[in-house]
């Protein structure tokens, strides 16, 4: 497979619990979720669904909770702002909702270095993996200390993997991603943030009176649009 330098890796949706996050999974798009597994050094936990495409070959939706086992905050914040307060209340009272997106960059420490350029503070590069039935799975990953995402997460989360990706074992779902729309008050500023990293026409940015994602999947079901705002 022929795979552009940077691309969209995964879309982010939270739950609060994995079991909410499976039946938002099942209503929105029709699908139940593959198994996922557990990430020790954040206590979380995730499901996962192949959502590659001709447009997007290796992209995949992650539904995500604070493990329960795990529900005391770890040393460091959690990433995708999953300890915010606000952020937990607001899934815990309207379900699971889709928060950000994560990108995937040959390498990461060089995308990092452009968006400093850039005057934007990705945070530091920290190695994480979780283990899997076919041995352990490997990534480096941009978060900052306080956890949080940028640009009301429209500015993605760098990753880049190790020699296995989710999606060479994650099984065809039947769900597609077909387009992802960024959309900010500051558009200028987040396209030009999006070009430091690599992104071309894989994404488009608009101008828009508060931060929004949208992304345009097809499923078993039919077209599906999922939206987030407000996503800071």
């Amino acid at each position: 497979m022929n795979l552009p330098d940077t691309g969209i890796d995964h879309l982010v949706v939270m739950a609060d619990h994995l079991e909410s996050g499976v039946r938002w999974c099942q209503d929105t798009l029709g699908v139940v979720p593959a198994p996922g597994g557990e990430h020790p050094l954040m206590g979380t936990h995730n499901r996962l669904i192949n959502i590659s495409s001709a447009a997007h070959p290796r992209a995949y939706l992650e539904i995500i909770a604070i493990h329960p086992a795990a529900a005391a905050r770890p040393a460091r914040a959690r990433w995708f702002d999953m300890d915010d307060a606000a952020l937990q209340a607001r899934v815990a009272r309207d379900g699971p909702q889709w928060i950000h997106w994560v990108a995937s960059v040959r390498d990461v420490a060089a995308a990092h270095a452009s968006l400093a350029a850039h005057g934007i503070d990705r945070g530091e590069v920290i190695t994480a993996s979780r283990p899997t039935p076919l041995g352990l799975l490997q990534w480096q990953i941009t978060v900052r200390p306080d956890g949080q995402r940028l640009m009301g997460g429209c500015l993605p989360t760098l990753i880049q993997w190790g020699d296995r990706h989710p999606c060479y074992s994650l099984p065809a779902s039947g769900v597609q991603l077909q387009s992802l729309q960024l959309n900010h008050p500051d558009a200028p500023a987040l396209a030009a943030a999006c070009a430091a990293i690599g992104f071309s026409a894989q994404i488009a940015v608009s101008p828009a009176a508060a931060p929004g994602l949208q992304a345009l999947l097809s499923t078993p079901s039919g077209p599906v649009t999922l939206g987030a705002s407000e996503a800071a």
